[in-house]
């Protein structure tokens, strides 16, 4: 099996069967002499890193309307992108999206740099995206490696190293395919086989444009590559979430600008611990002197620990050190958030 009987073959799916997506530029238009918006290329890849494309289609629509040059973005108050940036999750994201956005417009006159060496000099830019927007919106023979791509290398390859120490091995024989030839649409091309066919539970192998030269189909089982290394449980934490109601509007706190949900607007709440919180442990970091009363519980989680927050409400009138939001406001909040606001305030509304 050599490069090219792997690329033009996947090439040639690609011209025909490429996804429409808002932030590309399709083949055909691509071989006509388009090119793409770099800064959409780069705003999809930092919305894509942890999310899908349906999920996160919608918020890339919202943001390139409401700020649809980099400049406009470097422009934007912090609150505003965090807002809008609520529900994608992983929020250091969204604080190096703002310091990219701003390096671009104050050091390089509001053009990205069209190397990969450039890019990645950029803030918040690691390897992956760097390279990811030297493919695609530059057409630089860089190797993109997201996990569809190593998925795709793990079966066609049968690599039996299992992630994540097979990380090396399935960039190194993705890079193996590249070439000077049509980097961009390369790159776009295993993305999408790898989400549209060669899919991690259920892989369309009779519709894969390069199964006949697949080594894990050849072994009767390629929906077990790539192998995985079992993980480790995650860690349970216990909080306390506090729903402070004034009238209409409810209690919220600004959190520290750096660690989890860094600069978000936030329910106050105690400390995250493995232990659950007593009632009068809950009492004394509640936000203010109110009767609290508790209303539930609500369950969440994320990479790294899951975390169960139990809910205390109370009506008051006044309360130091928060701020005070209209009930309708509440989406912009982070998810875990929303989700402790809604279960606290549906017995109340």
């Amino acid at each position: 099996m050599t490069a090219e009987t792997i690329r033009r073959p996947l090439l040639d799916w690609y011209d025909e069967a490429a996804r429409d997506l808002p932030w590309r530029v399709g083949p055909k238009a691509h071989a006509a002499g388009v090119r793409p918006d770099p800064y959409r290329v780069w705003l999809s890849e930092v919305m894509l890193q942890q999310t899908t494309v349906p999920h996160a289609t919608p918020y890339f629509l919202k943001f390139t309307a409401r700020w649809p040059a980099v400049t406009d973005l470097a422009d934007a108050p912090d609150e505003e992108v965090m807002a809008a940036w609520a529900g994608l999750g992983y929020y250091a994201r969204a604080r190096n999206l703002l310091a990219c956005a701003r390096a671009v417009a104050r050091h390089h006159g509001g053009v990205f740099p069209d190397t990969e060496e450039g890019l990645r000099a950029l803030p918040g830019l690691g390897p992956y995206t760097a390279a990811a927007v030297g493919a695609i919106a530059f057409d630089r023979p860089t190797n993109v490696v997201d996990g569809n791509v190593e998925r795709v290398m793990s079966r066609l390859f049968a690599v039996e190293q299992p992630l994540p120490e097979a990380k090396p091995e399935l960039k190194r024989l993705a890079a193996a395919l590249v070439r000077d030839d049509r980097p961009g649409d390369w790159a776009q091309a295993l993305m999408d086989l790898g989400a549209t066919i060669c899919r991690p539970k259920a892989p369309l192998c009779d519709r894969c444009p390069v199964s006949g030269h697949c080594a894990a189909l050849a072994t009767g089982a390629p929906e077990t590559f790539p192998r995985k290394t079992a993980r480790a449980e995650r860690p349970h934490r216990f909080g306390v979430a506090y729903v402070l109601t004034r009238g209409d509007e409810v209690a919220l706190v600004r959190r520290p600008p750096k660690g989890l949900l860094g600069g978000m607007l936030a329910l106050p709440t105690s400390d995250w611990r493995a232990e659950r919180w007593s009632e009068a442990e809950a009492l004394a970091a509640a936000p203010a002197e109110a009767p609290w009363r508790g209303v539930g519980e609500v369950e969440h989680g994320f990479t790294h620990f899951t975390l169960t927050l139990q809910l205390l409400r109370a009506e008051a009138h006044d309360a130091e050190d928060v701020i005070w939001s209209p009930r309708r406001d509440l989406d912009a909040l982070p998810s875990v958030f929303l989700k402790a606001a809604r279960a606290g305030l549906t017995n109340l509304l």
